[in-house]
């Protein structure tokens, strides 16, 4: 069976540590890997810099990507993505704060799964997030890779 790993990344502590928290309490994934910044997230992904030993290492089930990220914005590391052979395919969802209509057509022009808007509400977000790991973990059935 293939290994449940979820990537998220996620400059807010609060949001981060909110997330993880559901992620745990729902008990779907294996692991869930955490990067700070859209440069920590394609280092990861491609087993780059501080995450050399990574390399060739199998992907994760879905990429939680937001998009006000630090270094590279959350649209520039799913256009990277997107552009190379070992990740196109990889599940990408945003996880944002954006209310705007020019950031949902952007990430799903450059290749999101979906795009997904974090409540202000705990309780909504929180159940949003578990929504999210059943959904992607559980119910989506990807290609063999």
């Amino acid at each position: 069976m293939r290994r449940k790993t979820i990537l998220l990344v996620e400059d807010n502590p609060q949001d981060e540590m909110l997330i993880l928290r559901v992620l745990k309490k729902v008990n779907l994934a294996n692991e869930v890997a955490v990067a700070r910044d859209g440069q920590q997230a394609v280092d990861y992904l491609f087993g780059e810099g501080e995450f050399v030993s990574r390399a060739g290492a199998e992907l994760p089930t879905v990429v939680l990507l937001d998009i006000g990220l630090p270094r590279l914005s959350g649209l520039e590391v799913l256009a990277r993505l997107r552009a190379d052979p070992r990740t196109k395919l990889l599940p990408v969802v945003i996880l944002t704060s954006s209310d705007e209509e020019r950031d949902r057509l952007r990430s799903y022009e450059v290749g999101c799964n979906s795009f997904v808007r974090k409540p202000l509400d705990f309780t909504e977000f929180a159940e949003k997030v578990a929504r999210l790991g059943v959904y992607w973990l559980a119910t989506n059935e990807q290609p063999q890779s």
